[in-house]
């Protein structure tokens, strides 16, 4: 009998079992793949293959690539013009904040260092694409806040969120590992910045072109953009040596170039990924929950909890920072407040990194990080539906709103995409 093939048999079956009787019960069916993972894995049932066990980090990063593509073809810059300054600070204020709430509360509440508390920040500073852009897409659907553009604001801010969150924690990371903060340490973030842009711009040129050019498959082109982002990450060592590099950001502007270039083909790519996702998504949070220490799960405890909460307040403050003077009303901002709650997608990802670099609080990040999704992802969903109606406007023709203004309402098969 081959254990793998019945590890992910096990994996599928039960996890889109346990997902699903989630989902009726209106519980985001993420939280369900976590649970399966925890079931199957070596803390209950060790069912789990360990040949599986030992590539979750790579799986996980394979996910995050897919990720951050994704968002980079869904991320139209001309959406972002159009918002102007909210959706800018959107974009890195709320998880600044959330950052600096981590750093503030680390030390007091789990006995983490100033670097390693910083860590934990960044982590949970980004947003998770997994619940909101579905329920962005529905809200444009409805009609609800279009007329304001407020599920664009929250998606592009969102979208750009996470990248910001991402490049900081990977430089939280290199901290760590080395001696401190140098003033190189300092510069390499916003250099590790233009040169990851830079390149993955320059490839999406390239590759807009090449599409244009010659005719292939939308199949192909996936997989040639796939290489290329699998390329990117995996030589950022090597690159960062010479220069810094983020490899994530550069998979981030391909995808955006991709969509800035050659539009149509864009979202007929992200139709398609949108598919694949539902695969990468479900490995992602059941190895997430295969990860976790029960007993470090419940050690956290009441500390890790209000970390999570105490930082969650801070980033509330940075969102209503974000769109002060932005014309929206007390109640659209306490909407857009909300919006920005849900954890998932990049914290699964990105929680056992520094448990598998080897660093002190490794496992304290990992448990961390499911309790940041466990706590925040139902609250951020059921906050939305329950405040929608409430706190924003809704256009009594919202079709005939999307004739007057083309890209309000997405294409069919971009609908439901996570």
């Amino acid at each position: 009998m081959n254990n793998m093939l019945m590890s992910l048999a096990l994996m599928f079956l039960i996890g889109f079992f346990i997902s699903g009787i989630f989902k009726k019960l209106h519980i985001p069916s993420l939280l369900g793949l976590i649970v399966t993972g925890i079931i199957l894995g070596p803390e209950v049932l060790n069912l789990l293959d360990p040949k599986i066990l030992n590539i979750s980090s790579e799986l996980r990063e394979i996910a995050l690539i897919v990720i951050l593509f994704r968002a980079g073809l869904s991320l139209d810059l001309s959406d972002m013009k159009k918002i102007g300054r909210p959706a800018i600070m959107l974009c890195f204020v709320p998880a600044t904040f959330e950052i600096v709430g981590a750093i503030v509360l680390g030390p007091v509440c789990l006995g983490l260092s100033r670097v390693d508390s910083a860590i934990v920040g960044a982590m949970l500073g980004a947003a998770s694409p997994a619940i909101i852009v579905p329920k962005m897409l529905w809200l444009m659907e409805e009609g609800y806040g279009v007329d304001k553009h407020i599920p664009q604001l929250i998606m592009a801010g969102a979208s750009a969120d996470d990248i910001y969150a991402i490049v900081m924690f990977t430089a939280f990371i290199g901290m760590s590992k080395g001696e401190g903060i140098s003033a190189w340490t300092i510069v390499s973030i916003p250099l590790s910045i233009v040169t990851g842009l830079g390149v993955g711009i320059v490839f999406g040129i390239v590759m807009a072109q090449l599409f244009k050019l010659i005719h292939l498959r939308d199949t192909v082109k996936i997989l040639l953009l796939f290489g290329i982002s699998f390329l990117f990450v995996g030589c950022e060592t090597f690159i960062s040596k010479y220069v810094p590099f983020s490899g994530l950001l550069a998979v981030m502007a391909l995808g955006g170039t991709i969509l800035n270039r050659r539009a149509t083909v864009a979202k007929r790519l992200s139709a398609k990924i949108a598919k694949i996702w539902v695969g990468a998504e479900l490995l992602l949070f059941i190895m997430l929950g295969s990860a976790v220490e029960i007993k470090a799960l419940l050690s956290a405890g009441i500390g890790s909890v209000l970390l999570i909460l105490g930082a969650l307040v801070f980033r509330s403050i940075g969102v209503i920072v974000s769109l002060l003077g932005s014309g929206l009303s007390l109640q659209e901002i306490f909407y857009c407040d909300v919006a920005y709650f849900p954890k998932a997608t990049v914290q699964a990802a990105v929680g056992a990194i520094p448990l598998a670099e080897g660093l002190a609080c490794g496992m304290m990040v990992l448990t961390t990080a499911v309790l940041s999704i466990l706590i925040t992802a139902p609250l951020g969903a059921i906050l939305m539906d329950v405040t929608v109606k409430k706190w924003l406007t809704r256009t009594k023709n919202p079709r005939e709103l999307s004739s007057r203004n083309p890209g309000l309402v997405p294409p069919p098969e971009e609908r439901g995409a996570g």
